[in-house]
Formats: structure tokens, C-alpha cells, sequence
């Protein structure tokens, strides 16, 4: 009878598995949010005299009337949470704004160009809405980093 062979496998050994971790992120805060109560006209006022938007268009960004927005003025009265959030959230873009533009003329023609940006698009009326606001701020931080559209 024959003898049989014995056959050996080699096999390579697995490499090893490097896992990856992945990078902390460190976020700065770079634009502080105050108290939403106790925020009168003469605050707003502040604000709206960083930019030339008309009394018309401020009324339209708080989704108010002129004339609400005259009673406002006249009476130094306190706007309600929902406007100071939309408020607070103009004056982020605004002064994102005037970091990346050379006047606040400047940012505000930005504003009124029709811009498609990633297939939305950008206008002076996002300004009417939450999310048109912040899509505005992420444009303002493209064109800071270069990587706009």
C-alpha cells in the first residue's frame, strides 16, 4: 500500500485591524444668545441699524405688521420669544455677514441676489424663514472658507 502524503495549508496570517478613532470635535461658540425676556425695541433697534433693511422688510422677517412694528417702536415695548428668536437669529447672519462682505451695503445686495446654492434657491425671502436663515448663514461660512458654490 502507498503511503498517503500529508498535505499542509499555509495560510498568511490576517492582518492586523487598525481601528480608527474618529477626531473630537471642538466647537467655539463664537456669537453669545441672550435672555429672550426683556428685549425691547431700542435692543432691535441696535440690530436693525447694523443693516439697511427697511421698516417693510424688518416686518416682513418677523412675519409682522408695519404698523405692529411702529407700536413696538413708539412704546419701547418687549417683543415676545418667538420674534427675539428670529431677531437673534438675523443679528448670527448679519454679523456673519459683515465678517465676510466690506459693508453692510455690500451684505445686503448679497442678499437680494437670486443665488441657486446646491440646488436651493437663496434669496432675500429666506430671510422669512428659520431654515431659509440658517441656509444663508451656511453659504456665509462657504464663502468664508472657500468652498462656496
Amino acid at each position: 500500500m502507498a503511503k498517503k502524503s500529508k498535505i499542509t495549508y499555509y495560510t498568511t496570517p490576517e492582518p492586523p485591524v487598525h481601528k480608527v478613532e474618529e477626531p473630537e470635535a471642538v466647537y467655539q461658540r463664537t456669537f453669545r444668545m441672550p435672555a429672550v425676556k426683556d428685549f425691547p425695541y431700542s435692543k432691535f433697534e441696535k440690530i436693525a441699524q447694523m443693516i439697511p433693511f427697511t421698516q417693510k422688510e424688518w416686518a416682513g422677517i418677523l412675519h409682522l405688521s408695519e404698523k405692529t412694528l411702529q407700536r413696538y417702536s413708539k412704546d419701547d415695548k418687549n417683543f415676545e420669544g418667538i420674534y427675539v428668536d428670529r431677531i437673534l437669529h438675523v443679528e448670527q447672519l448679519i454679523r456673519l455677514g459683515l465678517e465676510t462682505f466690506t459693508s453692510p451695503e455690500a451684505l445686503y445686495r448679497w442678499l437680494k441676489k437670486e443665488k441657486n446654492v446646491l440646488g436651493l434657491p437663496l434669496n432675500f425671502e429666506s430671510l422669512y424663514s428659520t431654515q431659509g436663515i440658517q441656509d444663508l448663514i451656511d453659504q456665509l461660512g462657504r464663502i468664508q472658507y472657500g468652498v462656496y458654490t
